[in-house]
């Protein structure tokens, strides 16, 4: 076998430690590196708490049965925590690097110009940024064509989604390499333009902020809202994406619920965009007119369904909610 491609994680924070995790349990070798000057004897303390914190990460990942745990001194072994005065030499050879200092332009730029004057001229640079876009960072970058947003999910060592955004000037060959690395440590990369807020968090702050209206409204109690969204709407999306979920009930239903739920309230929040009535418009409400924001033309639909009812019955026995049989 081939040997792995070094990884170098640049901010040595939670997700640079996540990140290590992820890589190291793949098999890469990782240079995790603090971005902060700091005298030694202040490092060799922060050295200490990181190799502590994966050395307990790996023992989790034991305890919940997704590795060995003689398997973990192997695994730690494999990390390599490395100070900012050796950031220059640790960085050569790397063709994988990721940034994840604190989540501001200054502190960027300043990574991100060590980064260009001192990593090979075809290392692949992403930041793991969740708020700031590749089209912001990538004139920070020399080249800009070697760079773009790689945005993780925590905890990064078990989320399967990475979010790869890249900018106007990245070289689509980059983005190529970056999305095969992360398929073959298991990871599932989606592409996204640069948008604020990339995917998840665009949708899951209406999620999580409606879930808090709720409560501030008296709708229901905290409990029950965690309840609805663990064995109703998790449950679901779980097994159908957002969009195969309106295709499978049909865009109609979304349409006329959101009309209602916009009277109702007098909340434009709840409104439907124009692709729902456009897509009704052109007889493509999901399943049923065999095309909808998915095309299912070809597909054999009955297998189709059984194979989802068949992930949400695998959900319920995860959950340990099956449903109560009578005699």
């Amino acid at each position: 076998m081939a040997a792995r491609e070094t990884i170098a994680a640049v901010g040595a924070g939670r997700m640079g430690r996540g990140m290590a995790v992820a890589f190291a349990y793949s098999g890469h070798p990782v240079r995790l590196i603090d971005a902060k000057p700091r005298p030694m004897a202040e490092f060799d303390r922060l050295r200490a708490e990181i190799r502590a914190e994966l050395r307990a990460t790996f023992a989790l990942m034991a305890d919940v049965g997704l590795m060995r745990a003689a398997e973990a001194d192997a695994m730690l072994a494999r990390v390599e925590v490395v100070g900012h005065d050796d950031l220059a030499a640790a960085l050569a050879g790397v063709p994988f690097i990721f940034e994840g200092v604190p989540e501001t332009l200054a502190a960027k730029r300043e990574v991100f110009d060590l980064l260009s004057r001192h990593a090979d001229a075809d290392a692949v640079i992403a930041s793991t940024t969740s708020t700031i876009l590749s089209n912001d960072l990538q004139g920070f970058v020399t080249p800009p064509e070697r760079f773009l947003n790689a945005h993780w999910l925590n905890p990064a060592y078990l989320v399967p989604l990475v979010e790869v955004s890249p900018g106007d000037a990245t070289d689509p060959a980059i983005t190529a390499r970056l999305i095969d690395l992360l398929e073959r440590i298991g990871k599932v990369p989606v592409t996204c333009a640069a948008s604020p807020g990339y995917i998840v968090p665009r949708i899951q702050a209406l999620a999580m902020n409606e879930a808090a209206r709720l409560v501030e409204e008296g709708v229901a109690s905290s409990a029950d809202i965690d309840k609805a969204t663990k064995y109703g709407f998790g449950f679901r999306f779980a097994v159908l994406g957002l969009l195969e979920f309106i295709d499978w009930g049909g865009g109609d239903i979304l349409y006329h619920a959101s009309r209602y739920m916009t009277r109702a309230t007098g909340q434009d929040r709840f409104a439907a965009p124009d692709i729902i009535e456009t897509n009704m418009a052109e007889g493509r409400r999901g399943l049923r007119d065999g095309r909808g924001f998915l095309d299912y033309e070809g597909l054999d639909v009955a297998a189709y369904q059984r194979e989802r009812i068949g992930a949400f019955a695998a959900m319920l026995r995860h959950l340990g909610k099956m449903p109560v049989k009578g005699d």
